[in-house]
């Protein structure tokens, strides 16, 4: 028995959904049934001429035909394209939205209400099927359409379901965000090898096969960051002098402080865009 696929629409084709796509048609997705829209034919040929996909001009055209809708439009073009695509929707396909900031209430109301939706917050290393997601779904969205949900998400990354839509902003402080604060770190260290005399060149290469390595002992270890930094913690040692002016500068609060404003600023912009 043949097993039958869902229909998928993504509404927008920038880069966060060039890489679901990527990561579906990786994951056995047949490409016939993923459909790209946008504004312009020009920039959707390069997508179809790699991938196979479906592409067209049409929002609601898209919408219409597909079992899953997925929002990859910036939050400010949220309202507007919802707006157009109400119209499309009255065989209630499964809603995903990509757009940071905008709940899933203000979403129905746009949509024309009572619509499954999930509201997700992705990362940009989902470009290389490295990502961490967060995701929310209203009471509409049925079993099967949560786990399709999941499978989409899990194409580019990791998951993790989120029982109150309201942590999606902590969610958007610590891994949405996240990707900057890593960059920033790892600019801080390239800058401060330089200094100390080391050619740009072999500073970057070292941060960044070190920050690669410790995130990778950190994900495949079987005991906390703790510990994991206590061994690499010699008393006495060269570590320990770099841990101590870090402690001495406060980074934990730096970081909660940083963090805090970040989730903040999130919830802020859900009141002004959500109107």
């Amino acid at each position: 028995m043949s097993v039958i696929q869902p229909r998928i629409a993504f509404i927008g084709a920038g880069n966060m959904a060039k890489s679901i796509i990527g990561g579906l048609l990786a994951e056995g997705t047949p490409a016939q049934t993923v459909t790209a829209s946008g504004p312009r034919t020009e920039t959707l040929q390069p997508l179809q001429a790699a991938t196979g996909v479906n592409i067209t001009t049409s929002n609601s055209d898209a919408a219409r035909q597909a079992d899953i809708v997925i929002l990859a439009v910036k939050p400010q073009m949220l309202k507007a394209v919802a707006a157009e695509l109400s119209a499309a929707l009255a065989h209630r396909p499964l809603i995903i939205s990509l757009a940071a900031g905008i709940t899933t209430d203000s979403i129905g109301r746009w949509l024309g209400g009572d619509q499954a939706i999930v509201r997700c917050m992705p990362n940009t290393p989902s470009q290389l099927r490295q990502g961490a997601s967060g995701l929310f779904a209203n009471a509409q969205v049925s079993a099967e359409q949560r786990a399709n949900a999941d499978a989409i998400l899990r194409a580019v990354g990791v998951v993790q379901w989120l029982d109150d839509e309201a942590l999606l902003n902590p969610v958007t402080a610590v891994s949405g965000s996240g990707p900057a604060y890593f960059f920033l770190f790892m600019e801080a260290m390239i800058e401060a090898g330089e200094a100390m005399g080391l050619s740009r060149e072999s500073a970057r290469e070292l941060t960044l096969q070190t920050a690669l390595g410790a995130a990778m002992l950190a994900r495949d270890s079987d005991v906390d960051v703790s510990e994991l930094r206590r061994r690499v913690t010699s008393p006495k040692g060269t570590t320990e002098q770099a841990i101590l002016s870090f402690e001495q500068d406060k980074l934990r609060e730096t970081v909660a402080r940083a963090m805090n404003a970040c989730s903040a600023r999130a919830a802020e912009l859900s009141e002004q865009l959500g109107q």
